[in-house]
C-alpha cells in the first residue's frame, strides 16, 4: 500500500536535486557567456588594437552582471547600487590605461608593468576612497 509520508522524503530530494542542477547550470551559463566575451574581446583585439580596445572599454560584464541579477530577482535597489558603485570604482582604475602604455614604451618588462600599475591603481583606489568618504560615498566596506 502507498504511504504519503515515505513518499514525501523522496520527492523533497528530488525537488532539491533539481533545484540544485537548475542553480548549478544556471552559474555554469553565467561563467560560459562570460568567458566567451572575454575571449572574443581578446581575440577581436590580436586583430585590430582600437576596435578591440573600444569593445573592452564598453562595460559589458556590469551591464552582464546587472542582467544576471535582474534574471535572478534581485531588488532593483541592489541593482542600482552595483551601477553607482561601479561607477566610482572605475575612476581610480583610469590612470592605470595611461600607465601600463608609458611604461612599456620605456623599456619596463611587460610583467614589472603590470605590477607596478597595479600597485599603483591601488593606491590611487585608497585615495580616491578617502577623498570621497569626505562627500559621503563608502567605497571601502
Amino acid at each position: 500500500m502507498f504511504n504519503i509520508l515515505n513518499a514525501l522524503p523522496n520527492a523533497l530530494i528530488h525537488t532539491r536535486s533539481l533545484l540544485f542542477y537548475e542553480r548549478s547550470m544556471n552559474v555554469i551559463i553565467k561563467y560560459a557567456i562570460t568567458a566567451f566575451i572575454v575571449v572574443l574581446v581578446s581575440e577581436i583585439a590580436k586583430r585590430a588594437d582600437r576596435i578591440g580596445a573600444l569593445i573592452a572599454s564598453l562595460p559589458i560584464v556590469t551591464i552582464l552582471t546587472m542582467i544576471w541579477l535582474h534574471l535572478e530577482n534581485q531588488h532593483t535597489d541592489k541593482i542600482a547600487n552595483h551601477a553607482y558603485y561601479t561607477f566610482w570604482y572605475v575612476l581610480p582604475t583610469l590612470p592605470m590605461f595611461l600607465l601600463i602604455p608609458w611604461l612599456l614604451k620605456n623599456g619596463i618588462r611587460f610583467e614589472i608593468s603590470i605590477g607596478l600599475s597595479a600597485v599603483f591603481t591601488a593606491f590611487v583606489f585608497l585615495v580616491t576612497s578617502l577623498m570621497l568618504k569626505r562627500i559621503g560615498v563608502d567605497l571601502l566596506p
